[in-house]
């Protein structure tokens, strides 16, 4: 089969697609047929083993798994004989952060590993990005605890997560407003935001309204600058860690001085978000917004374009024709 390499922590320029063993199901595994993945944010710390807690989970001092890919969308072909959950021809999609090796013509997973149903009439690409930024959107709205009525802002309004956090947080019933370019303003609106600003144009951390929430989904700006933004029990959440991951200090720091906080949650409960993506799936209340379309042979370049941070919503990479 074809698989997109890397054998050591680097850069995209060492992103390689070779020919490589095509796995077989243990007994608690199923063998799938993958269709779909995404190069992502959390591909790319896998890729590059930064920060270094990366290594930690995907190996030290290499990586364990020399395939790339978290997440995917696929048909299962076979089962292990213990395996129950699933059996052949379920259109299945999953994610783990730690890495699956799922930029690959074929993967086995064991059945522990976060994995669920394609709802019915879903595309494997629909399914794919609809995964890893909605997992943290997902968590980082429910460590907040927004609820229907709360003020939302939301910086990178074009991101896989923030385009994600968007769509959620008017699920939850919140008003949001979001940054993004000019470009993107009008599709930003189609997400359900109220209020688009142009970040190249104006300082969102200046605007004169306060919010129940501060989402930096691109992890670009910091709460020295946005805590003027909240108000009474206001909360400041990043996607990023932060300059010197002051982030994870901070919640601490704020709480403490009963200011507005500061909050880093660690995201958890894979399986909850994919449960709760497929409902919305399902329902036609989330639709993933997708950039661009990579083949497998093409994974070195889908990459190179992710590492320049100028993706819109999920770039996808297509296993199978």
């Amino acid at each position: 089969m074809k698989a997109a390499l890397r054998l050591d922590y680097g850069s995209p320029d060492t992103v390689h697609v070779a020919t490589y063993a095509r796995p077989k199901p243990g007994p608690k595994q199923v063998l799938v047929r993958v269709m779909a993945s995404t190069v992502n944010r959390t591909d790319m710390g896998v890729l590059s083993g930064k920060p270094l807690i990366f290594r930690l989970f995907t190996g030290l001092p290499r990586p364990r798994n020399p395939v790339l890919g978290t997440d995917f969308a696929g048909q299962v072909l076979e089962v292990g004989r213990e395996v129950q959950e699933y059996g052949p021809g379920d259109r299945v999609w999953g994610f783990y952060d730690a890495g699956l090796g799922s930029h690959a013509e074929y993967l086995c997973l064991d059945v522990r590993r976060p994995m669920a149903l394609i709802p019915s009439g879903i595309s494997y690409e629909h399914a794919a990005a609809s995964a890893e930024g909605a997992h943290y959107a997902y968590n980082f709205i429910k460590r907040a605890r927004v609820g229907p009525g709360a003020r939302v802002m939301v910086h990178g309004g074009t991101g896989a997560i923030g385009s994600a956090a968007i769509q959620l947080l008017v699920h939850y019933g919140a008003t949001v407003v979001a940054t993004a370019r000019a470009a993107h303003m009008g599709m930003v609106k189609t997400l359900g935001a109220s209020q688009v600003i142009d970040y190249e144009k104006e300082d969102f951390t200046q605007i004169d309204t306060t919010f129940e929430m501060v989402f930096d989904a691109v992890g670009k700006s910091r709460y020295a600058h946005c805590k003027k933004l909240l108000g009474p029990g206001g909360k400041y959440l990043s996607s990023e860690l932060g300059p010197h991951g002051e982030n994870l200090f901070l919640p601490m720091a704020t709480c403490l001085a009963r200011k507005p906080r500061a909050v880093f949650p660690f995201p958890s409960d894979i399986p909850a978000s994919l449960h709760l993506m497929s409902e919305l799936l399902a329902s036609g209340k989330f639709n993933p917004l997708v950039d661009k379309v990579y083949s497998l042979d093409q994974a070195q370049e889908a990459y190179l374009y992710v590492a320049t941070g100028q993706k819109v919503g999920n770039v996808v990479l297509r296993m199978s024709t």
